[in-house]
């Protein structure tokens, strides 16, 4: 991933209404350092973040992504994003995006430690090359979150139905996944429920229906597992959220981890047993994905 770009915002207020927010935002080396020492997003992984797929210039889905972004900062107690900033941040930024895949990702920090105010900064990066996982798939394990299927209803303290920036358990179950022969991970409830990737959402195929964990408040409602499911079903295809056993994920006639930056790609394998790659729908659904759209 190459930087390209990247700037700090001076959070608005989010019932202010100026015509232009371009004298809260400035560029800053992406390269250098900018953040204080006593940031807490560094010190305490404590704020949110948006990883935005562009396409050409276009940011993908971005009403879903800044959507997402003001729920995560409700979850966590941050003050509510300006909307009309951050859209107005993410449309300068792509200007530095260059054609082929890049990606914008949208940081908002609880600030330094007895600060003032929150820390809230934009970057872009070209996008890593996600070809071979798009075309061969991936080999997932499942894992344990270590939380029953009514966790996030009883303990909302968790912050379950929030994209943090504490992403160290996430990281770790991907090495786990690893350490286990496999590309990536599925995590699971102790009662058997599948949730999401650590990085991705999960679609499954169960005879004609496409299926994804119901977003109850567990995980997250993937912006690109909505893209994929508007295509299915002008498609013609059956979409729907409910709660997927592991034994489904097992035996499912395809499945999938969605993301904004790698996109489709097919599980291969569960736990060492293969499952089928539709390698069709998959190219159909990348091409879908591929193509600039909101």
């Amino acid at each position: 991933m190459a930087w390209r770009y990247a700037m700090m915002l001076d959070p608005a207020a989010s019932d202010v209404s100026p015509s232009s927010f371009a004298d809260t935002f400035h560029a800053v080396d992406p390269t250098a350092p900018a953040l204080a020492v006593g940031e807490l997003s560094a010190q305490r992984g404590d704020g949110v973040f948006e990883s935005i797929g562009v396409i050409d210039g276009h940011p993908q889905q971005l009403g879903p992504h800044l959507e997402r972004l003001a729920h995560s900062a409700a979850i966590c107690d941050l003050p509510a994003p300006h909307l009309g900033q951050w859209l107005e941040a993410v449309t300068a930024a792509s200007a530095h995006c260059g054609p082929g895949e890049s990606v914008i990702k949208l940081i908002l920090s609880r600030g330094v430690e007895q600060g003032p105010s929150p820390t809230a900064w934009v970057t872009v990066a070209t996008a890593a090359d996600n070809s071979r996982a798009r075309a061969e798939g991936v080999r997932v394990v499942t894992l344990d979150r270590g939380i029953d299927s009514g966790a996030a209803a009883r303990a909302p303290w968790l912050l379950l139905g929030a994209k943090t920036l504490s992403y160290a358990v996430n990281m770790a179950a991907i090495r786990e996944a690893k350490r286990r022969g496999a590309d990536d991970a599925v995590f699971v409830t102790s009662d058997g429920i599948v949730l999401e990737a650590p990085t991705a959402t999960v679609i499954l195929r169960i005879g004609a229906t496409y299926v994804t964990p119901a977003p109850t408040g567990a995980i997250l409602h993937g912006t690109t597992q909505l893209s994929a499911f508007d295509w299915l079903t002008a498609q013609g295809h059956a979409a729907e959220y409910r709660d997927v056993p592991v034994s489904a994920l097992r035996t499912a006639d395809a499945a999938w981890l969605v993301s904004s930056v790698r996109l489709a790609a097919p599980i291969s394998s569960v736990d060492g047993a293969a499952i089928a790659v539709d390698a069709e729908v998959t190219r159909a659904l990348n091409d879908h994905l591929l193509t600039p759209h909101d």
